[in-house]
């Protein structure tokens, strides 16, 4: 499948695409640059709500230590 880049720098998305992954008027899409190309994928509208929360709990400890507590410390590789 291919698109023409228009003179206002925009793509049309093939139907089969955007049927796919369910685009639609609107819907929000995250370029990402590779070292080949470039990937086109479905963005959503706002952050992620882990992202409001992420760095802010406080542990006091390292993450692997309270996890060994919860669940019981690892196996030991031999």
């Amino acid at each position: 499948m291919k698109s023409t880049l228009s003179s206002k720098g925009q793509i049309t998305v093939p139907a089969e695409v955007r049927e796919k992954l369910g685009l639609s008027t609107g819907t929000v899409v995250v370029f990402e640059l590779r070292s080949n190309g470039v990937l086109l994928r479905k963005g959503n509208k706002g952050e992620h709500p882990v992202d409001r929360v992420f760095g802010t709990l406080q542990l006091g400890r390292p993450v692997d230590a309270v996890l060994d507590e919860m669940r019981g410390p690892r196996p030991r590789k031999a």
